[in-house]
């Protein structure tokens, strides 16, 4: 497992890390812990969640992610590098949710007892909030730095000219820098590369990517014609609407003809495809670590196979690209 700095920070992280929010909707407790188990055992010592997880759940299930990660972390929260995010709505309260002061303060007390631990290694905001004053937030969080509650901030799923906005008050007011960013990235969804990554490169932010198997389309999974798998995460509903959010990402012929042009070239050369998309992931430039995830644990293992796997070529990298130049550009952030 290569192990990687986050950003200018002293933070060493392995390339691949755990994404958890299948944890208490698609994976019951029990699996859910026998998942970090396959991961830990396999050298992902780097575990990420979010307050609002499981994804697809109902406001009751809001938060159960994180208590399920906690109750496994028991007896090894120092061997373990642990992300969370705040953000998202926990309650009908007009601030309970949002990136003002009053929520985060809130958002990460009621996450610091869900996990069961008294600091979170990286906390990230989990959306741009442009409701609140950018200094708002970042006070906020470097607040959170100087009691201990947070050792590192992150940001996911903002635009490049709102980490460069952010960097530049961090600067000027002499703040927590922000250390991260969490974007999607995946084979099919580069749009990071054009300013993002360039950002995150020259101002030393590291990347942590999510989504590398595009929902699972890259798995070769779904075929063209396909009704939408019941318990998918094409399929799933609860507050967030997850379900339609990935059918609106991925779930187009265009994309279909795009996997299975992928899935043939794989083949072709004798590579797996799951290992080859997360190991593209892995290897490309500005990232720090991939988010990988599953609802079984032996959905893991491929996807794992990419720490071991060879780096791709250069002649192999320039064929996966025609896979991101034949697809159609839609407006998408995120």
């Amino acid at each position: 497992m290569d192990i990687r700095i986050l950003g200018r920070s002293g933070l060493k992280v392995p390339e691949l890390c755990l994404g958890t929010m299948t944890f208490g909707n698609q994976a019951d407790p029990a699996t859910s812990h026998a998942i970090l188990d396959s991961a830990f055992d396999a050298g992902v010592y780097f575990i990420d969640t979010a307050d609002v997880y499981p994804l697809g759940g109902t406001i009751e299930q809001l938060g159960a992610t994180e208590t399920i990660v906690g109750q496994w972390l028991q007896g090894k929260r120092n061997q373990v590098v642990l992300a969370t995010k705040c953000f998202g709505r926990m309650g009908a309260g007009p601030n309970d949710g949002g990136l003002g002061r009053r929520h985060i303060m809130d958002a990460v007390d009621a996450s610091l007892r869900r996990l069961g631990t008294d600091y979170i290694d990286l906390y990230q905001a989990h959306q741009f909030d442009a409701a609140t004053p950018l200094e708002e937030t970042l006070r906020a969080f470097d607040d959170l730095v100087r009691s201990g509650k947070v050792r590192y901030i992150g940001v996911s799923n903002w635009r490049a000219w709102q980490l460069e906005k952010a960097l530049g008050i961090t600067d000027i007011r002499n703040l927590t820098r922000i250390s991260s960013v969490q974007p999607r990235y995946n084979l099919l969804f580069r749009m990071i590369e054009d300013e993002l990554v360039p950002a995150c490169l020259d101002e030393g932010v590291g990347i942590i990517s999510y989504n590398p198997l595009a929902g699972g389309m890259l798995t070769g999974r779904y075929q063209p014609g396909q009704e939408v798998e019941a318990g998918s995460r094409f399929a799933l509903g609860g507050v967030s609407g997850a379900g339609a959010l990935y059918q609106g990402r991925y779930w187009q012929q265009t994309t279909f003809e795009t996997v299975e042009r992928y899935r043939r070239w794989c083949q072709e050369r004798g590579l797996q495809a799951t290992t080859t998309a997360v190991k593209w992931v892995s290897q490309q430039p500005g990232i720090t670590s991939a988010i990988i995830g599953a609802s079984r644990p032996e959905q893991l293992t491929d996807s794992l196979a990419a720490t071991a796997a060879r780096a791709l070529t250069q002649e192999e990298l320039d064929d996966l690209n025609q896979l991101w130049f034949s697809l159609p550009r839609r407006q998408e952030t995120r």
